[in-house]
């Protein structure tokens, strides 16, 4: 099928009533890019990033639109091993000097199937279609936001490989160019360049590559030891579980220390992973929701902090007063939760701001736990 640019805008752009005040989705999510992606201005913040083969935490300059919209992608792909067990590939590119970020996995992709009432193929539906009522999430944001989008999909049952592009921020796409394909592997690949103007950019800098690799190190953790997760050309290795995730941050803060850092662990139960180390002074915190990355923490972690300040602090008074809140500031909490509809601060979810009372009686510690260990 031939290559011919379509432009999207014209379906709806003379539909004032259906599109709110005139103005179709694509136009009202470029115009307030805050409401859909986050800040489009870079902030600098005191965060963790991956550099070489540690972890690392550093003031880092950065723009939270363009980090939101590069995991929404990644997200995504992962989330395929839910959808296919068999995925055991998750390969991720960047390209610095082309501004290019490619994503690529295996596993049953989407199905090369034409949607009669649309009249659109699927892959299309998922990665590049806007209706005039739709509240406009996930992979489609990334589309949006990016000068080109390319998605490459195989399905092997229809014995199909599916290409399509789109290119200026979703306003234009190529018809979709579907050949055969008889290698009998499912794969999928996104290929996009964020629009750097956007975002206030002029290039994909050190610090927004650290913490690119940095984030395909978190999702390396959840996917574990049966997906191969690269970070352009290198395998990520030694991530079997959370608690081997939270070693790579302690391993690097004992790295100027006479002794390694302590690390207690509990598995609550399916909902809930918590570990707990020492800080210096500071309360620290790594935590996930739905294995999104909270660099801001929230009512998650506060619920399970304010557990273990309590016990210890509880412990200590046998011997001497402590106030809970000193406590917590000696604590370096890392928290996996999971849980239905959660609710956050902002687009980039930097903050879980789900009531606590919502987590349930099955989320609490046990205390013996951190007593025994000599938290």
């Amino acid at each position: 099928m031939s290559a011919t640019k379509i432009d999207l805008e014209s379906s709806s752009a003379h539909n004032p009533a259906a599109t709110g005040g005139g103005k179709t989705p694509r136009e009202r999510s470029l115009l307030q890019p805050q409401d859909y992606v986050g800040s489009v201005e870079k902030c600098t913040r005191e965060i963790w990033v991956c550099e070489g083969n540690s972890l690392r935490r550093r003031v880092v300059t950065y723009v939270p639109g363009l980090y939101k919209i590069f995991d929404e992608v990644l997200s995504y792909a992962a989330d395929n091993k839910q959808r296919d067990p068999s995925m055991d590939s998750l390969r991720v590119q960047v390209d610095a000097d082309e501004c290019r970020i490619s994503i690529y996995y295996n596993g049953q992709g989407v199905p090369i199937e034409l949607r009669p009432d649309e009249g659109i193929y699927e892959p299309e539906m998922i990665f590049g279609h806007l209706s005039n009522y739709e509240e406009i999430t996930g992979v489609k944001l990334a589309n949006l936001f990016s000068t080109e989008f390319i998605i490459e999909t195989v399905d092997s049952h229809l014995e199909k490989k599916y290409k399509q592009i789109f290119s200026g921020n979703m306003g234009k796409k190529s018809e979709p160019r579907i050949t055969v394909c008889l290698q009998g592997v499912n794969w999928t690949k996104i290929i996009f360049k964020p629009d750097l103007a956007k975002f206030h950019m002029t290039h994909l800098d050190e610090d927004a590559i650290a913490l690119i690799r940095k984030r395909v190190v978190d999702v390396a953790s959840f996917l574990g030891t049966t997906v191969q997760v690269v970070f352009n050309g290198q395998r990520i290795q030694g991530l079997k579980n959370f608690p081997d995730y939270v070693l790579c941050y302690i391993s690097s803060a004992s790295i100027e220390r006479d002794e390694r850092l302590p690390r207690i662990c509990q598995w609550v139960n399916d909902k809930l992973e918590v570990c707990v180390t020492r800080s210096e002074g500071t309360f620290q915190q790594v935590s996930f929701v739905n294995k999104f990355a909270t660099n801001e923490g929230g009512t998650h972690v506060d619920y399970v902090a304010n557990q273990i300040a309590t016990c210890i602090a509880k412990f200590c008074s046998k011997h001497f007063e402590v106030e809970e809140t000193e406590v917590k500031k000696h604590l370096g909490v890392f928290v996996n939760a999971f849980m239905e509809n959660p609710t956050f601060d902002s687009p980039t979810r930097d903050a879980l701001i789900t009531p606590q009372e919502s987590f349930g009686p099955r989320c609490e510690l046990s205390d013996h736990h951190f007593v025994k260990s000599g938290m």
